[in-house]
């Protein structure tokens, strides 16, 4: 996806909430400011991917202030906030097992968001609202027709917490069809994504093959993701993607696999771009091959 008008503004503010978790040196952070502007002065034009600046410009501030991980507490309190709704998740789940429902719970999950939303955010309580409401697209009997036919697929994780709700799905696709299941990953921190180690200490690899993207970007970037990563994209029977990044970046590409979109829509110019309202929930079967 190309960036927007509005793009620049969200660029700048996450840029801010970097630069303030990663150093608390005041005079550091007005330094890395000016770079920042500096490289949005210099980058920030029409027909950019928009994924691609924002990557860029998480890896610059990491790099300035020397600090790789500066999202890391709030990823674990993403993981944390997860794992004290699954009591209740479990409880509607017991109510109706349907993938459906499984579907609705990682899509509220995709809600953990400090890179689209306000780091200050009541996650719990954002997670409990999307629970309430009904898709905007609602794919998801394509999708369990695709999956009865399906022999290997791939699965795009987003943010950390939302990984939580992932895993449910996951072992649901895992035990319901006769699939492979490949779960990429980013091998090292990049915002509040979740990581390799993430999807391990859940011991997903009970249920799929764990495997990085190649890169640490906002979402997947073609320029950045492993040759091995597109490999399995023009091979699997289709994509399951989750989050706005890899929607950003995903569009950008041309696939010969179908992509089903799980997503919370956070932001006004995928608002417009999917035609649905803010904060509805996707389930969106594209074909990328144009």
């Amino acid at each position: 996806m190309k960036v927007n008008y509005e793009c620049a503004s969200c660029m700048l503010r996450q840029s801010r909430e970097a630069i303030e978790h990663a150093t608390e040196d005041y005079e550091k952070r007005m330094d890395v400011t000016l770079k920042v502007l500096e490289y949005m002065n210099t980058n920030f034009k029409k027909n950019i991917n928009s994924n691609k600046l924002g990557t860029d410009l998480h890896h610059l501030i990491m790099k300035e202030t020397n600090n790789n991980d500066p999202y890391k507490e709030l990823r674990e309190e993403g993981n944390q906030v997860a794992e004290k709704l699954i009591p209740m998740i479990k409880e509607l789940l017991e109510k109706d097992d349907s993938l459906e429902n499984y579907i609705k719970i990682a899509v509220a999950g995709n809600i953990i968001d400090f890179g689209a939303l306000d780091e200050n955010t009541d996650m719990e309580l954002l997670i409990k609202n999307q629970l309430t409401i009904k898709p905007a697209i609602n794919d998801r009997e394509i999708l369990e027709n695709d999956l009865h036919n399906a022999k290997t697929i791939l699965y795009l994780t987003d943010n950390g917490g939302e990984i939580v709700f992932d895993k449910l799905l996951i072992k649901k696709i895992k035990e319901e069809y006769d699939v492979n299941i490949i779960l990429a990953l980013k091998e090292n921190p990049i915002i509040n994504d979740a990581i390799v180690s993430d999807a391990k200490k859940l011991k997903l690899e009970k249920y799929a093959e764990i495997i990085s993207i190649g890169a640490s970007s906002v979402g997947v970037v073609k320029d950045y993701i492993s040759n091995e990563l597109k490999e399995y994209m023009n091979s699997v029977d289709l994509i399951i993607s989750k989050g706005m990044g890899n929607y950003e970046g995903l569009t950008e590409m041309y696939l010969k696999t179908p992509v089903y979109f799980l997503l919370t829509v956070k932001c006004n110019v995928i608002s417009r771009e999917i035609g649905v309202p803010i904060r509805s929930p996707v389930i969106l079967k594209k074909y990328l091959t144009n």
